[in-house]
């Protein structure tokens, strides 16, 4: 049964997701993504003109359900904002113990990309970023959470950190230590505007 082209597309991206993140962005190549896809280069230069279109696609996969990921996390925790906030940090912790976990896609890309500004995987990348930020800050504050945005932006400086250090060390105490550093900052936000 032949594939339709929205199918050919998904085979595609999934084969350069898996390409790109085991293998890093520069060092898999469009031959090899065709090959591991089941298509032609002619097949998968007819969805995207050019890998650094895939690339772009790659993340922009990764979105949601990165997003989706971290939401379910923060809402599986009971207890308050800083509790939430600790859980993420502990659920990222367990996901990154592992032989298979190789860094965030986001951050490995922009790093391979670094001297490309402009570059659509960049875009991408930025643009999850700050739905990042904007979906923790609107959680932080549904759970009462002062001054949520600064507070998601610490957070996520915090977590981008503790996933570089996680891929240097492979240790997810520092995981740990990140996410109670973030957790002291809600809570001092909350007894900030409390006072």
């Amino acid at each position: 049964m032949p594939l339709n082209s929205d199918q050919t597309r998904e085979r595609i991206v999934t084969a350069a997701a898996r390409l790109f993140y085991n293998e890093g962005i520069r060092a898999a190549s469009v031959d090899a993504i065709a090959e591991k896809a089941g298509v032609t280069k002619k097949t998968l230069y007819y969805h995207f003109r050019s890998k650094d279109e895939l690339i772009a696609a790659y993340l922009e996969s990764r979105d949601q359900p990165t997003l989706d990921l971290y939401a379910r996390w923060f809402d599986e925790t009971p207890g308050s904002a800083t509790d939430k906030v600790r859980g993420l940090f502990a659920e990222f912790a367990r996901a990154t113990d592992t032989v298979k976990w190789k860094g965030c896609g986001f951050l490995r890309t922009a790093a391979e990309l670094a001297n490309t500004p402009g570059h659509p995987a960049l875009k991408a990348g930025a643009a999850h970023k700050k739905r990042f930020e904007a979906w923790l800050a609107d959680a932080l504050a549904h759970e009462g959470s002062s001054n949520a945005k600064a507070a998601a932006q610490g957070i996520i400086v915090l977590l981008d950190g503790a996933a570089s250090v996680m891929l240097v060390h492979r240790d997810p105490a520092y995981v740990l230590a990140a996410g109670s550093v973030a957790a002291s900052l809600v809570e001092l936000r909350r007894a900030a505007a409390a006072e």
